[in-house]
């Protein structure tokens, strides 16, 4: 039973597919090829996610405003603006291709150590998910008074989502 996005992509490889990975020489390639697809579907649902995230984020803080809570503007504001340079920093990172002429080529080991770090940036993720839903639904039943505490643990979360992209990205670099 596939589980993950590389198991994925392999059990719906086509036939033609199937026996070129017989074929010496190819069977790396494509394995390869399959590890960078697998890569890029798991940043574009990363990028989804963490689009919907912010959105939900504006929303508390349209919320916000509205209620005129003046001391969350400057923190919420600059919380957004974060989470959504981390998004695009996700959806515009290499994905695991380095082309005949680029001075850093991506090993096999590379890409399943790039894989892992998406893992980890899923599970991330969830938990973003998590305090932002339950901000939001602080947020929109009235429920200011931890509203500080709230952008402080999202912020943290999204600063940890930031610090595994830049392991990511070293990986991707050969540092």
């Amino acid at each position: 039973m596939a589980t993950g996005p590389l198991e994925k992509i392999k059990s719906e490889t086509r036939l033609v597919e199937k026996i070129g990975l017989v074929i010496p020489g190819y069977r790396g390639y494509r394995l390869r090829e399959m590890r960078r697809d697998a890569d890029k579907l798991v940043r574009s649902h990363l990028y989804r996610r963490l689009s919907q995230s912010r959105d939900d984020l504006k929303a508390s803080f349209q919320r916000i405003v509205d209620v005129r809570l003046v001391d969350a503007y400057a923190d919420m504001d600059r919380l957004v603006t974060r989470l959504d340079a981390v998004a695009s920093q996700i959806n515009y990172a290499p994905y695991g291709y380095a082309g005949y002429f680029d001075p850093v080529k991506i090993q096999e080991d590379d890409l399943d150590r790039i894989i892992d770090y998406d893992s980890k940036l899923v599970d991330q993720l969830n938990e973003l998910d998590a305090k932002v839903k339950q901000f939001r639904t602080n947020v929109e039943s009235g429920h200011f008074a931890d509203v500080q505490k709230g952008v402080q643990e999202i912020r943290s979360t999204v600063d940890a989502i930031d610090r595994l992209m830049g392991e990511r990205r070293r990986v991707m670099q050969g540092v």
